[in-house]
């Protein structure tokens, strides 16, 4: 970790020494954060997995977002791509871009925030950067993980006639959001919490993903929302996909917002930040999703299926599709 200091009283060194290298204290590879880079010695017959994601300040996340809900949720969408992926995860780099006036205490609380969750997953901080900026805050961080060789779920896989399954409940990230921004008005306080629970706090798949491989044709995280991810797998398998709109499953709090609205359907399938797998499954396997379910302890749901053609369409129990304004969250 080279070049900045943070402006804010502590030199970038002093702020290594104290807040980062005890996350990077059980992790061989990091070698103590003393050297330009960590040395990982891949396990013989497993294939390294990486992903890397960003956050923003006022972009991915609210300005007065508490700093442990941010660094928990940084590293929990890369694991969440670790998942996507059937990976277990090894470790970590980080890269903080620091505003100059950030308060020593936010980034106290955002190591606070990494460590309790690096001890919940297993993993520690194998390195990165910490540079003084302007503005805005942001924040990327590199997950590090590994599979079986040649095991890695890929997106590309899918065949006709394969089922779509979801993981847990869909819509609770959007809609926390929502709620967050005051815009579920009406709505149980007690309900609007848990989805912002969700929205701050999601639950990557990890123990899903590494029983998938193998079985799953195709995989991926909802972060963009279902019918964009879903999509994703349809262009890399060159094929199209019909959901069942009534089968999405709901949380109560999910369910309770769209009794009080019903135009939250359309948040519900493309507003992202869930962080549940999509995957696709042969129809002969169906019978396995019952026994996976009761693995992980989460329920998997058939939500449609994948067809020839192109593109995700919605349809009703009736059979008529449903017209949606957009398809999900773009980054450009």
């Amino acid at each position: 970790m080279t070049d900045a200091e943070t402006g804010n009283g502590n030199g970038e060194f002093a702020l290594i020494d104290r807040l980062l290298k005890p996350l990077a204290a059980n992790t061989p590879a990091a070698l103590g954060l003393t050297d330009d880079a960590a040395v990982l010695s891949p396990t013989p017959g497993k294939d390294l997995i990486l992903a890397k994601d960003a956050m923003v300040a006022g972009v991915h996340f609210l300005e007065d977002d508490a700093p442990e809900d941010v660094a928990r949720k940084l590293l929990r969408v890369n694991l969440s791509d670790l998942a996507a992926m059937g990976a277990a995860p090894v470790g970590y780099l980080v890269a903080s871009f620091w505003p100059e006036k950030l308060p020593s205490n936010w980034i106290e609380g955002f190591a606070a925030g990494l460590e309790k969750d690096q001890n919940e997953f297993g993993i520690g901080l194998l390195g990165g950067d910490t540079v003084r900026t302007p503005g805005p805050l942001s924040l990327s961080l590199t997950a590090v993980g590994e599979v079986t060789a040649g095991q890695a779920l890929r997106r590309n896989g899918a065949a006709e006639g394969d089922l779509i399954v979801v993981s847990g409940t869909i819509g609770n990230g959007a809609l926390g959001l929502l709620a967050l921004k005051g815009a579920l008005v009406g709505l149980d306080e007690d309900l609007q919490k848990k989805l912002i629970d969700r929205y701050h706090l999601p639950q990557p798949r990890l123990a899903l993903g590494k029983l998938l491989t193998g079985k799953a044709t195709a995989c991926i995280d909802i972060s963009d929302g279902p019918l964009a991810d879903i999509g994703h797998i349809c262009d890399e398998s060159r094929l199209g996909a019909e959901i069942e709109w009534e089968r999405m499953p709901l949380s109560d709090a999910a369910r309770a917002a769209l009794d009080g609205d019903a135009r939250l359907r359309e948040t519900v399938l493309t507003g992202g930040d869930d962080y549940e797998l999509a995957f696709t499954l042969p129809l002969a396997k169906k019978d396995l999703l019952d026994k996976l379910s009761g693995e992980v302890g989460i329920p998997l749901t058939v939500i449609g299926k994948m067809t020839a053609g192109e593109g995700v369409r919605v349809f009703r129990e009736d059979g008529t599709e449903i017209t949606l304004q957009t398809r999900g969250w773009q980054h450009f």
